[in-house]
């Protein structure tokens, strides 16, 4: 599925879009191509990326292409969606301790939309981290480790 989506191969193709895209959510999913649960969510941001289109602009970026931005956003677990406005990394607070990005896939299309919507209408208030409107059961958990401490 994600034929149907963009894909950005290397660190000046992500700065450009995420610099060069005006009052929409840039929405980067981070993966790989032949990953299950990737291509699950692939289908989910495909599917709804025309409903979208006045509010978000969504990407898919090869971890391995972009290292330089799996490491600064931490990007640990495939896939993970990190989300811009304006040039300003968005936040969202999951109930988890990562309010960075969004890690797996969303349970359903709706999860997503509304995802985005809470989004846009935040940045468009001037918010740089908005509270989720997924329902926490839907909102995948992972334990966050930490090397070296």
């Amino acid at each position: 599925m994600s034929l149907f989506l963009s894909k950005l191969n290397c660190k000046n193709d992500i700065d450009e879009v995420i610099k060069g895209v005006a009052e929409k959510v840039v929405v980067l999913r981070f993966g790989r191509d032949e990953d299950s649960v990737c291509l699950q969510l692939d289908e989910i941001l495909s599917k709804t990326a025309h409903d979208l289109s006045n509010m978000a602009s969504i990407y898919i970026v090869d971890v391995d292409k972009a290292p330089i931005y799996t490491r600064y956003f931490d990007i640990s677990y495939i896939p993970s969606t990190v989300f811009f406005f304006n040039g300003q990394h968005m936040k969202v607070d999951y109930g988890s301790p990562d309010h960075t990005k969004f890690i797996g896939s969303f349970k359903t299309k709706q999860d997503f939309m509304d995802l985005i919507e809470v989004i846009y209408r935040g940045a468009m208030r001037g918010k740089m981290i908005v509270q989720s409107p997924i329902d926490p059961q839907n909102i995948p958990k992972f334990d966050l480790l930490y090397h070296g401490i």
